[in-house]
């Protein structure tokens, strides 16, 4: 299908780790959660591949988890400033490609920025929703939520859709999903027709409802 299933961990799982990992895993993605809450991890059992109650403080802990075959690693620690910056330290000391950190304040987001975090992040649940999608994703760009359902959202168009047209690809049809716009270096196609032919790498505004939209982004086109 052209979507390739990426591997993420999360620590932290209050408001906004839990928005994020339940957001990739309901996306079909390989979730480690990890909390020092007991309750906490087995709340999302059911919302990830594997959940763990550990001090992700301790590096010997972390490195017994798994935590190095992750990619990516969000730390989404909740009020403890001291535990986020030592956790991403750690994560640093492992040598994890990419750690995602929330920050607290502009300090916080200060210091995690001097240890070389690659983004740093201060949002609440809708922009743990909106991270995920992107992190998810291969093509998203940006997104705008009109509503708890529906979005418009802006994707890259792949080499699958390349001197083919709307009409071609049947997008409402085939996803429910509307393509608003067709963007192509400095050029915006308002409306398109469905004989315009797309080119790999333009940027395409669609509107849909989210599900139908991360359906068309799964697909590859």
């Amino acid at each position: 299908m052209g979507w390739n299933k990426k591997q993420f961990a999360v620590i932290g799982l209050g408001r906004f780790g839990g928005s994020i990992c339940k957001e990739l895993h309901q996306m079909g993605h390989d979730v480690l959660a990890i909390d020092r809450d007991e309750k906490k991890v087995l709340e999302f059992v059911a919302f990830s591949s594997h959940a763990l109650q550990l001090d992700s403080t301790n590096e010997s802990a972390l490195k017994r988890s798994g935590i190095t075959n992750f990619e990516n690693v969000i730390v989404a620690i909740g009020e403890d400033i001291q535990s986020s910056i030592l956790t991403t330290l750690v994560l640093k000391d492992l040598q994890i490609p990419k750690v995602y950190v929330k920050a607290q304040n502009h300090y916080h987001q200060k210091v995690l920025m001097k240890i070389g975090v690659e983004q740093v992040v201060q949002p609440e649940i809708e922009m743990g929703k909106k991270m995920a999608e992107h992190l998810g994703s291969q093509k998203i760009i940006d997104s705008i939520d009109l509503s708890a359902d529906y979005s418009i959202t802006e994707l890259m168009a792949t080499p699958k859709v390349n001197r083919k047209s709307l009409n071609d690809l049947k997008i409402r049809l085939k996803f429910g999903v509307t393509v608003l716009a067709i963007k192509r270096g400095e050029n915006l196609n308002v409306s398109p027709l469905p004989h315009d032919i797309l080119q790999a790498g333009d940027v395409l505004t669609v509107l849909g409802t989210k599900k139908n939209i991360h359906q068309f982004d799964r697909a590859g086109l």
